[in-house]
């Protein structure tokens, strides 16, 4: 059963594509952020320094929490893929979040325009999250603490429930995998629900994740060694999404499997960073561009006058 009714699945599907749009639009534009004219190559960056390839998984995965827990004060969502940076920026200005700390980043179209320009930019915001944004407390490029953070901060606050986003490759590292065993030291009702979600996606930087490889029982029965049950959600699909969050089990450990790139241009390995590398010289990128940044149809999600109508 959805946590959620038909509307709001509508809307994380809107809120998925305006913070796509925005990632790529971060990762590329310097001008004509709202694609009010043909894109020229003077509007593009003219060094292109970021990460696509995790970002359509990010915001599947926020969209749909934000969704379920928004009016909760007590609910954290803890990103492992820092290098994602775009997409989590995305998601802190549509809510407001990034205005509280800097009033240029306001959920409107000056705020779009510094955003955008500004990412990967010189004073600007770095590539990955760092502790200048709202939330952050670690530089984004560091993967594998962000399960342990999760439970050190659920560590006597049984007020707290946070959702923690793994990366396939992160859960890789010592530190990450060994944080799996933190699940049997914080039960018991004095300390804060963790529920972590593996973003299988298949890809590291330029290879396939350990975990893409194994088949899905054999990736089950290690999770259930943990002591967790494994439940996964296949795909964009917010329905599935919240499919798998409205069901009652002890221990939940979530498998979002989405294709790495997903929505851009390429996908796997070829798209971790900068999928398309030359449209600030090549018109043929830089049409390419264009239509991806048009395949979200953000005109439906934004206008100067109203602001974001997600």
């Amino acid at each position: 059963m959805s946590s959620v009714g038909t509307d709001e699945i509508a809307k994380i599907s809107r809120r998925i594509r305006a913070c796509n749009y925005l990632s790529v639009a971060q990762l590329y534009l310097r001008d004509n952020f709202l694609l009010e004219r043909p894109l020229q190559f003077d509007d593009i960056k003219p060094r292109l320094l970021g990460h696509w390839g995790t970002c359509n998984g990010i915001n599947v995965a926020y969209a749909n929490l934000h969704a379920v827990y928004k009016n909760d004060p007590d609910f954290l969502f803890v990103l492992g893929p820092g290098h994602g940076f775009p997409a989590l920026n995305a998601n802190l200005l549509i809510d407001g979040k990034l205005a509280e700390v800097d009033e240029k980043a306001s959920p409107d179209y000056y705020g779009i325009k510094y955003v955008c320009h500004n990412f990967s930019w010189p004073d600007g915001f770095p590539s990955h999250a760092s502790p200048m944004t709202p939330g952050i407390i670690a530089e984004g490029g560091e993967l594998g603490y962000a399960l342990a953070n999760a439970y050190g901060l659920a560590l006597g606050h049984p007020e707290k429930t946070l959702a923690v986003l793994i990366g396939d490759g992160e859960l890789e590292t010592a530190t990450a995998l060994d944080s799996l065993n933190l699940r049997n030291l914080l039960t018991g009702d004095r300390n804060g629900k963790v529920l972590p979600f593996l973003h299988l996606n298949g890809y590291k930087i330029s290879a396939p994740s350990i975990y893409a490889r194994k088949s899905e029982r054999e990736l089950n029965e290690m999770i259930r060694g943990f002591g967790f049950a494994p439940m996964w959600i296949r795909g964009n699909d917010p329905e599935d999404f919240q499919e798998a969050l409205g069901k009652k089990v002890d221990s939940p450990f979530y498998i979002l499997k989405t294709e790495k790139g997903e929505s851009g241009p390429n996908r796997g390995h070829l798209a971790h960073q900068i999928p398309l590398k030359n449209p600030a010289s090549n018109y043929e990128e830089l049409k390419k561009l264009e239509e991806w940044l048009k395949s979200y149809h953000f005109e439906e999600l934004f206008n100067k006058e109203a602001g974001f109508t997600l």
